[in-house]
């Protein structure tokens, strides 16, 4: 359940229920007949449109009507509300509707910025009207230009006073503005250090050049949207390899308010040590271990979390989706980031190993991505000094042999083929010891291409016998049915 602090800092967009109607008027004389027609017939469409929440395809139809009529306040106060629609909806969009139904095109912010150009424009058309600072007000806070948006709601209540849209807009920008008191009965402190981003006591603050000041992890999160303060909308050409921490600004936070200075270190380090039984999760596809690959990670969520990850234990989960129950899977494998490349537009590019399995208890949406509570797995192996032990390592030795076998016949069938050639070099430097009978019945698994479910299945399988000979079975079909994978 939401805190009561929390739910005064989710902002909802206000004034937009509806649109407004078109209605031709004289001065459309300018305008023939057959073109006064097309352009009443685009806005009954677009309006139509919004109504039933197609704010992509009534934003189509606003602008062609803008192409006709580029100065009428209608056309631009719904184009505007339909872009706000869609900005909001965009900025709010939990990583489980993203998993499902991944989207491209433009961000929130460039959607925000468009509803503010057409909520100036509207504005100047109509210095009077209420609407156009409801607009441009909605605008700005998408935006997070907070101070810009509180001045524009100041002004418009001074020209109605008894605007819900603008009363209720008010209060939300007054939450952000206003004083925190410190606990335990202490003096209270005003929001001078204060990071306008998570409304938090400043940690690990950061200058930018246009001389704003944020905690390093919010701005470089904000920043994953695009390179442009989230205040003044400056365009920043700073990372976080480049980019200092302001030192000094930083120990006069942590000598003037200790207590909540270790707070916000404690909630940091929390983010980036998540302990021992959660795990940050990549959701893409079945990881066994024993393998070796690249990712390059380029979603805002994602770049988020590696940056979390390397600077902590370097550690992460791969899942894919369960295409039956809408979730992630139940079985999922912890890969070690060994080698990071931060890249100038913000994406990383990683070498990963995949490690261990584990199994998801349950799972949650943190800042973008998901996070679970997971158990360790391993297999029901029999003990040492028993036959049934014995007879095990025996038929590991007689399938680790096929396997080298096999790998040099797979090396020769791909002479012409660099990228498989490389994949089983690869392979065969993975190899574990044979006295490691689980981890080896994984890596042979490893060595065809399998199916998603085909792997999965794998990863629950607890029985280590079971998966060495279901992987021996993979490896003498690939040579039986279609000369070496």
């Amino acid at each position: 359940m939401a805190t009561e602090e929390e739910s005064s800092t989710v902002f909802s967009l206000e004034g937009i229920e509806d649109i407004e109607d078109f209605v031709p008027g004289n001065e459309d004389e300018s305008l023939d007949t057959g073109r006064s027609t097309h352009l009443l017939d685009l806005m009954k469409k677009a309006n139509k449109a919004f109504r039933e929440n197609r704010y992509e395809e009534a934003v189509n139809y606003y602008s062609r009507a803008h192409n006709i009529k580029p100065d009428d306040p209608v056309i631009l106060s719904n184009r505007c509300a339909a872009y706000l629609r869609i900005g909001h909806f965009l900025k709010h969009r939990p990583a489980s509707a993203s998993e499902l139904r991944p989207f491209s095109g433009l961000d929130p912010t460039t959607h925000a910025s468009l509803a503010l150009k057409d909520a100036e424009n509207f504005m100047n058309l109509q210095t009077d009207s209420i609407k156009a600072y409801i607009l441009k007000a909605n605008a700005l806070i998408l935006l997070e230009r907070f101070e810009l948006s509180r001045d524009v709601i100041l002004t418009g209540l001074q020209l109605d006073d008894s605007s819900n849209a603008l009363k209720n807009l008010e209060r939300f920008t007054s939450n952000i503005f206003g004083k925190r008191t410190r606990k335990n009965g202490q003096t209270p402190r005003t929001d001078d250090f204060d990071c306008t981003l998570c409304f938090k006591l400043l940690y690990d603050p950061i200058t930018t050049p246009c001389g704003h000041t944020f905690c390093r992890s919010c701005l470089f999160q904000s920043m994953d949207q695009g390179n442009r303060c989230p205040l003044c909308r400056t365009v920043l050409f700073i990372s976080p390899r480049t980019c200092a921490i302001s030192v000094t600004l930083k120990n006069i936070i942590e000598r003037n308010f200790p207590e909540e200075y270790a707070e916000r270190k404690l909630e940091n380090d929390s983010l980036t040590n998540m302990g021992p039984d959660l795990l940050p999760l990549f959701v893409m596809d079945v990881v066994l271990p024993c393998q070796k690959f690249h990712l390059n990670i380029f979603e805002a969520r994602y770049r988020l979390m590696v940056r979390r990850i390397m600077e902590g234990n370097r550690r992460m989960g791969m899942v894919i989706l369960d295409s039956t129950t809408g979730s992630v899977a139940d079985y999922a494998c912890e890969v070690e980031i060994t080698d990071c490349e931060p890249l100038p537009d913000g994406r990383f590019f990683l070498e990963v190993v995949s490690r261990r399995r584990c199994h998801i208890i349950r799972n949650w949406d943190q800042d973008g991505y998901r996070v679970a509570e997971i158990e360790w797995v391993k297999d029901l192996s029999p003990l040492e000094g028993t036959k049934e032990r014995s007879d095990l390592q025996d038929m590991t030795d007689i399938v680790a042999e096929y396997a080298r076998s096999w790998i040099k016949l797979a090396q020769e069938a791909s002479q012409g083929d660099q990228m498989r050639l490389t994949e089983l070099h690869k392979a065969e430097s993975l190899m574990p010891s044979t006295r490691d009978l689980e981890s080896f019945s994984f890596w042979l698994a490893t060595l065809t291409n399998r199916r998603p479910q085909e792997k999965l299945d794998l990863l629950r399988i607890k029985d280590t016998t079971a998966r060495l000979r279901r992987a021996y079975h993979y490896m003498k079909a690939a040579e039986q049915g279609c000369g070496l994978q």
